[in-house]
């Protein structure tokens, strides 16, 4: 996608229109599927045929106010559609909203926080009048250098499904069309429109297909189609992964759109599965391309080579979404200007979401390394701190530059189209200023390179904090090299010499990284080095969310969504530079293959430490299953149930994730251990609580190539219950 720039005219408006509100709360009832197609029916038997291709194409890139607009129809009336990026705000707007990155919202491990994320974002894009928001995205961070990995939820599939469920949910909650995206194999952005994802069956359904499916099981009304080919055909014309599985095996009811641009065809894509076309233009680079859809798509149907039919179940899956969201009531109308900003009616739909991304940012935020209990702080036994690097300050001028491609200062977004503005950001040098109080020295530098200042900075503080980062994105954008994915692992701006350097100065030295996935750290061992916090991408409140850590008014519970290794050659993936390349590491993913390798960890999934302590006890587990009539080794249905009681041994509040991974019987040829259920637990100090997880049909199948459907393997399993994917507090087993 391309941007519009951001005038400081635009930026002055952006910083001071933050007052007043128009939002209204408001959630909606949802119809069913029935309900919604049966009221479809009724509208779209009245349409021509050019008016249901009307409402599959999109007008153009840059021709209309949002990024994805259709053609709306008279008699009957329909209006046309505003679909909007981006996955964790409104992309190309004002007065918004600028929150945690889709990787926090992960490394929450809660469930509440995460649908209220999504509540606050489906109010936000309604209130804006967006019919559609083009998110949640649910791509897979196979590799740590992918570039847009940072939008979605790490390397777990259940993890990713919780992130899809909820966050679907809580936005169509609102009358907002969600958008699962991209579908399907869409890992690197290395060729992404170039290149075929070769994968297996077993290998699609359990990793890569799973997110979508809690998708289609929480009523998601969009699906987006990717850039890349699957299997030697693209995404969007793939008849196999679009009607096959998506829309017979899955029973998808709503529409799926393709990525911008992501169209190559009209006939193959309007029979194999693609209900809208978008942007519209064949390429949306040059004017005047022309669209797959809209004429073309006619003349298809009038000559017989796409049925009547499938034209109208096109239209129809859309009107039921749009029916479905309830949005033939009372729908704002729509004030973006996506590509002249400055002309935007003014709308603020903030209200008090800030105080949401300030919680989201502490609970995302992941303590890996904390020696003898050096946090939390007291300002109150502080006389001086040093803040270090460019991570730690914010400039005006840069942190709106055009979808956050641009360097310089505090990473709290990667860049792309799932970014948008802020309508303010706070530093971190600001939040930890802020948070020690005016009784407190701070000393600060920003330049990464001028190592003998930063080691004079830091060495006569108290503590010394000392920042760096590592970013990516979408491949329209390229920094020092790094074209969407990563060139490697290590931190950007000199962050490996500075962090050394002040680690040299100080014997309180604590590093926090803000980054979009794993990074190499070769200091981790340095004996001055006491903390380590990772942020990730916190959003515009950034530096309060970090402070609100630092100084204990928060307890971290966030952990580790994805593996961090040692040196990258851990790791059994890469970013493929061929026209086609198979995903040869098959269900071995992450963390099961570190596990299945028996290879350590730098910090493992799952990992994160808390300012108290937490003893598990009493495992209780239950199995119960059903046999087939006629085949009575056939398992036709199962549940399991586990208990564990966890108890706050340590000093203060806090919040446990409790982690249960299930390894199957050696016979179904499973990774060592997966990730089937995780619950947050708050407990004040001293207090217990019993957490119980169910397991069912769907945590406990796998996917069989011969007969092509999910089946329970027979056999002995073992449940194991933990802080972390190696932090295994107890294990039972059962067989079914």
């Amino acid at each position: 996608m391309h941007l519009p720039s951001l005038s400081t005219t635009a930026i002055t408006l952006l910083l001071a229109a933050n007052a007043a509100t128009t939002l209204v709360e408001a959630k909606v009832k949802l119809l069913s599927w029935d309900a919604a197609y049966s009221k479809a029916e009724a509208l779209v038997s009245q349409m021509s045929l050019e008016q249901k291709v009307g409402i599959t194409t999109g007008t153009g890139w840059m021709k209309g106010a949002c990024v994805g607009n259709t053609y709306s129809t008279s008699s009957p009336d329909f209006p046309a559609l505003c679909l909007q990026d981006a996955p964790l705000g409104i992309r190309f707007a004002y007065n918004v909203t600028s929150g945690v990155s889709g990787i926090n919202a992960a490394a929450s491990f809660d469930r509440k926080a995460i649908r209220e994320r999504a509540e606050y974002m489906g109010k936000e894009f309604r209130g804006k009048g967006v019919h559609v928001q083009l998110g949640p995205a649910m791509n897979f961070m196979r590799n740590p250098r992918g570039g847009r990995g940072w939008e979605a939820g790490g390397e777990d599939p259940f993890l990713m499904g919780v992130l899809a469920e909820e966050t679907v949910k809580g936005i169509q909650d609102q009358g907002v069309i969600a958008t699962s995206k991209h579908y399907i194999l869409n890992e690197q952005e290395t060729n992404r429109k170039k290149s075929s994802t070769d994968v297996d069956s077993r290998t699609l359904h359990e990793i890569y297909l799973w997110p979508f499916a809690r998708s289609v099981e929480a009523g998601v009304g969009s699906i987006m189609c990717s850039y890349n080919m699957a299997n030697g055909t693209y995404a969007c014309e793939n008849e196999y992964l679009m009607n096959t599985v998506l829309k017979g095996e899955l029973g998808f009811k709503g529409f799926v759109q393709s990525d911008w641009s992501a169209t190559h065809s009209t006939v193959d894509a309007a029979n194999n599965g693609l209900d809208m076309n978008m942007p519209g233009d064949v390429d949306m680079d040059h004017e005047n391309t022309g669209t797959y859809f809209g004429k073309n798509l006619t003349d298809a149907v009038e000559a017989g080579k796409v049925s009547d039919d499938r034209a109208t179940d096109m239209a129809m899956r859309i009107v039921a979404s749009w029916y479905k969201m309830n949005q033939d009531k009372n729908f704002p109308d729509v004030s973006l200007d996506s590509f002249h900003l400055d002309k935007a009616p003014y709308v603020n739909v903030q209200s008090n979401h800030g105080k949401l991304v300030r919680e989201m940012g502490a609970a995302s935020n992941v303590l890996l390394k904390n020696v003898k209990d050096t946090l939390p702080i007291d300002p109150k036994k502080v006389k001086k701190i040093a803040v270090i690097g460019s991570d730690s300050i914010s400039d005006p001028k840069l942190f709106n530059c055009a979808d956050h491609g641009c360097v310089g200062d505090t990473l709290a977004q990667g860049w792309g189209s799932g970014t948008s503005f802020y309508p303010y950001l706070i530093d971190p040098l600001t939040g930890l200023s802020n948070a020690f109080g005016k009784k407190v020295a701070v000393a600060s530098t920003a330049d990464d390179w001028d190592l003998k200042k930063a080691a004079e900075v830091a060495k006569d503080s108290d503590y010394a904090f000392v920042f760096s980062n590592a970013d990516s994105g979408e491949e329209y954008i390229n920094i020092d090299g790094n074209v969407g994915d990563r060139k490697n692992l290590t931190l950007w701006h000199n962050g490996d010499n500075l962090i050394k350097a002040v680690a040299d100065a100080n014997k309180n030295t604590i590093v926090v990284i803000h980054a979009v996935g794993s990074v190499l750290m070769p200091w981790i061992d340095h004996p001055n080095i006491k903390a380590v916090l990772w942020p990730g991408l916190p959003g515009q409140e950034s530096g309060n969310s970090l402070a609100d850590v630092v100084i204990g008014k928060v307890n971290p519970s966030g952990r580790l969504p994805y593996t961090i290794a040692k040196k990258e050659e851990d790791y059994n993936t890469g970013i493929d530079e061929e026209a086609a390349y198979e995903y040869k590491e098959k269900l071995l993913l992450g963390y099961k293959w570190f596990d299945h390798a028996k290879i350590e960890p730098l910090f493992p999934f799952g990992h994160g430490l808390s300012y108290t302590k937490f003893d598990y006890s009493k495992l209780s587990v239950k199995a119960k299953a059903s046999y087939d009539k006629k085949d009575k080794k056939t398992i036709k249905d199962a549940t399991v149930k586990a208990s564990i009681s966890i108890k706050n041994a340590g000093h203060v509040e806090g919040a446990e994730i409790v982690q249960a991974y299930l390894s199957f019987p050696e016979s179904a040829g499973s990774p060592p251990q997966q990730l089937r259920g995780f619950e947050k637990v708050f407990l004040k100090k001293g207090k217990k609580e019993t957490v119980k997880f169910e397991l069912t049909k769907t945590e406990l199948s796998i996917w069989d190539e011969g007969t092509e459907s999910w089946v329970i393997p027979s056999g002995k399993f073992t449940i194991n219950i933990g802080a972390s994917s190696r932090d295994i507090r107890k294990s039972s087993s059962f067989t079914l």
